[in-house]
């Protein structure tokens, strides 16, 4: 306990250094995105006149450096700014789309433990055999598949050819728990690579675990082999699998933007989208603030949950 508060603290002010990057370089590149949220407002064909009007009406003509800070002392009081294109508050784009986001990621996360864990363990308790070999030969080939090219497929074969599932969430809104069979391909495009990975990651732990000298050890004091594997070599294979998972979160925040898009579905990814062609930049900094928050949050629990499973192997900063 003595040793893991200072760990603790130190993880802290570690997040905390991140966050501030983050918020820092989320500021620099929407700086740096081409176009103007002014002319996007202006019209087709804006007078230069009335685009002058409107950067001055929406505070683009003032330095970068006021609008910086500004920016950062609203986001300290829980305001994220205002949308440049509707006035309405970057927060209420945020509630709007944080619903269905929220039940795709949630549904993928729930099924990607057991599933990934399970495959992985498996093939670990065959190595070498016909179902390791199956196992790995088949996350091997839909990890090489990317998502929009999975997802089309899905749809072609499952809603198109087989007429099953529904190919869209169109008219579905965001009561999408009311049609579950609407999630049913989104879910499955992301859970796909993500289960390979996690599943091999777990094969190679537990492979690894199984032929330790403490695994021997504890076989000749008559140790049944099914605690040896739960309660000894699964919680090591899972320490480096928890980091795994983490960095996996993080691709569900970007890989969720391809779904929604392809399955219309009207979540944070769809705000996102539809705010960078809009120029709309205080909707792109918002939510651009929470995945990166989101990030660090996911990556300091993970190290937490590493340095408990594993206490004695370095935990990745």
């Amino acid at each position: 306990m003595n040793g893991l508060r200072p760990w603790i603290a130190r993880r802290l002010i570690l997040g905390a250094v991140q966050t501030a990057a983050v918020v820092l370089l989320v500021f620099a590149l929407t700086e740096a995105l081409p176009g103007d949220a002014a002319v996007a407002f202006a019209g087709d064909q804006p007078d230069p006149e009335r685009i002058a009007a409107v950067r001055e009406a929406m505070g683009l003509d003032r330095p970068a450096h006021e609008r910086l800070a500004d920016w950062v002392t609203g986001l300290l009081h829980g305001d994220f700014g205002t949308s440049l294109t509707s006035g309405r508050p970057v927060s209420g784009y945020l509630a709007d789309g944080f619903g269905p986001t929220l039940i795709l990621a949630t549904l993928t996360v729930l099924l990607l433990v057991p599933v990934g864990v399970g495959l992985g363990v498996l093939a670990a308790r065959h190595e070498g055999r016909f179902t390791d070999r199956l196992i790995s030969s088949a996350t091997l080939g839909v990890y090489a598949v990317p998502e929009f090219a999975l997802g089309v497929l899905l749809v072609s074969v499952f809603a198109l050819r087989l007429g099953w599932l529904p190919p869209t969430a169109v008219g579905y809104g965001t009561g999408l728990l009311e049609h579950p069979s609407a999630l049913v391909l989104p879910v499955l495009v992301l859970l796909a690579r993500p289960v390979c990975s996690l599943a091999r990651l777990v094969r190679a732990g537990m492979i690894e675990a199984l032929a330790a000298p403490y695994t021997a050890h504890a076989e000749r004091y008559g140790i049944s082999g099914a605690r040896i594997r739960y309660t000894h070599a699964l919680p090591n294979a899972l320490a480096p699998a928890t980091q795994q998972l983490a960095r996996t979160i993080d691709w569900l925040l970007c890989g969720v933007i391809v779904v929604e898009a392809l399955y219309v579905i009207p979540g944070l990814g769809t705000v996102l989208m539809n705010a960078v062609a809009d120029r709309d930049i205080p909707v792109v900094q918002g939510l651009a603030v929470v995945f990166g928050l989101a990030t660090v949050v996911l990556n300091l629990g993970a190290d937490l949950v590493t340095h408990q499973l594993a206490p004695r192997s370095e935990v990745a900063a």
